[in-house]
C-alpha cells in the first residue's frame, strides 16, 4: 500500500459556528486501507486506516467504523469546548471575562490547553502569543463576540468562582481567568488531534494503523505500512487551483506533522492591505519574516504547532540554526520559494526536490 497525503495549509476557519462532523462518513474500503471522510473544526477531517493482513472485512469495518465514531466525538467536543467561533463555547464564556481577576470552574480540555499556550510562551520567549485575539479582530477575522457588559471584577466582592461548566464535571478545575481574552489557535487542533487518536486507537487490533489528518495536520498511531505514511510537503507558492507537485516526502512512521503557512489563510484587511494570520506578538501585526510557511514533524501534534509557528515568526535568517539546535525535524519555503530544512528532516525525507533546495 502507498498513500501520498499532502501537508495542506493550516485550518481556515470560516466566521461563524460550523455543525459538528456527522456520524455519518464517507468508507471505502480498499485491499487493505479504510478511509472515513467528514468535516470538524473547519477544515476536512480524514481517518486512514491500515487493516491487518487477513482480517475479516466485516470486523475490519467495524473495527475502523468504531475508530472513526471515536475521532468524531472528540473533535465535537474540543468544538464545543475551545473554539472561538462559537458563542457557546467555553472559550468564548471565560474571553467575556477576561481581566476579571476571577477564578473559573473550567473542562479539563480548557485546562490543558491554558497551560499548554502558557507553557508554548515562556519556551519561545513570547513568540507563541495567545493574546493576540484583539489583533485578528482588528485585521478582520472575526469570531464569537468577547463583549460582555455584565462582568464584574474581584473587588466587586463576588467571591463565587464562575462555574464554565456544571459542578460534579469529571476532571474539571478551577483556573484563573486571563488578562486578556486568550486564542488558542492551531494549539486546540493538535490537542484535537493527539486527543482523538488516544481514543479512537484502542477501536482497533493491535497490529492495525491510522493516520488522522485535519486540515493538514496530521498524526499516526499503531503499525505504520512498510515503507511509512507518506507525507507530501506542498509548494506554497503553486498557483491557486493548479495541482502541485510536493517539493519533499516525508515518510511518517509515529508522530505527526503541521504546517503553518500563509499561502492560504490570508486576505485583505479594513485598510486594504493583505494580511495573514500569523501575527507578531511585538509588533501586533501580521509578521513579515521572509518566509510562506514552515512544517515541523513530531512526536505530538499541538507542540508541533507550537514550533511551526515559533519558527515562522523566528523568520528566515535563523530558522535554520535554531531548528537544528532543537533538534527538529523541519522543512521551510522562503518568499524566493527555496527549500529548506533540518538533518533530522533530510534523513525523514525519502524524496526531495533537488532543484528548489536552497
Amino acid at each position: 500500500m502507498t498513500l501520498l497525503l499532502s501537508v495542506a495549509q493550516p485550518l481556515m476557519r470560516a466566521p461563524g459556528v460550523e455543525p459538528p462532523p456527522k456520524a455519518e462518513p464517507l468508507a471505502e474500503a480498499t485491499t487493505d486501507l479504510l478511509r472515513f471522510s467528514g468535516r470538524a473544526l473547519g477544515s476536512r477531517l480524514k481517518l486512514f486506516v491500515s487493516a491487518p493482513s487477513g482480517e475479516p472485512a466485516d470486523s475490519a469495518q467495524e473495527a475502523a467504523r468504531a475508530a472513526w465514531e471515536a475521532v468524531v466525538a472528540e473533535f465535537a467536543a474540543v468544538d464545543a469546548s475551545l473554539s472561538r467561533f462559537r458563542d457557546d463555547s467555553e472559550l468564548t464564556a471565560l474571553n467575556r471575562h477576561a481581566g476579571s481577576g476571577r477564578v473559573a470552574l473550567v473542562s479539563w480540555r480548557l485546562r490543558t490547553m491554558l497551560a499548554m499556550v502558557h507553557r508554548a510562551g515562556r519556551l519561545t520567549n513570547g513568540r507563541f502569543d495567545a493574546t493576540v485575539l484583539d489583533v485578528l479582530e482588528r485585521i478582520g477575522e472575526h469570531g464569537a463576540s468577547t463583549h460582555s457588559d455584565g462582568v464584574l471584577r474581584a473587588s466587586d466582592g463576588l467571591a463565587e468562582p464562575l462555574a464554565l461548566v456544571p459542578a460534579g464535571t469529571p476532571r474539571a478545575s478551577l483556573v484563573h481567568v486571563p488578562d486578556l481574552p486568550v486564542d488558542g489557535g492551531g494549539v486546540g487542533k493538535g490537542l484535537a488531534l493527539r486527543w482523538a487518536v488516544a481514543a479512537a486507537a484502542p477501536a482497533l487490533p493491535d497490529d492495525a494503523g491510522l493516520l488522522l489528518d485535519a486540515g493538514g495536520d496530521i498524526l499516526c498511531a499503531g503499525t505504520a505500512p512498510v515503507e511509512g505514511w507518506l507525507i507530501g510537503v506542498e509548494d506554497p507558492l503553486a498557483s491557486t487551483g493548479q495541482p502541485a507537485e510536493p517539493l519533499a516526502v516525508c515518510a511518517l512512521r509515529t508522530g505527526g506533522v503541521s504546517t503553518s503557512s500563509v499561502a492560504v489563510r490570508n486576505w485583505i484587511g479594513p485598510d486594504g492591505r493583505p494580511v495573514h494570520h500569523l501575527i507578531d506578538p511585538a509588533m501586533r501585526e501580521p509578521a513579515r519574516s521572509g518566509l510562506v510557511s514552515v512544517t515541523v514533524a513530531g512526536p505530538d501534534p499541538a507542540w508541533n504547532e507550537v514550533w511551526s509557528k515559533a519558527l515562522f515568526l523566528g523568520g528566515s535568517e535563523s530558522i535554520g540554526e535554531e531548528a537544528r539546535r532543537r533538534g527538529l525535524a523541519a522543512w521551510w519555503v522562503d518568499e524566493r520559494g527555496r527549500l529548506g530544512m533540518t538533518p533530522e528532516a533530510r534523513v525523514r525525507s525519502p524524496w526531495v526536490d533537488e532543484g528548489r533546495v536552497g
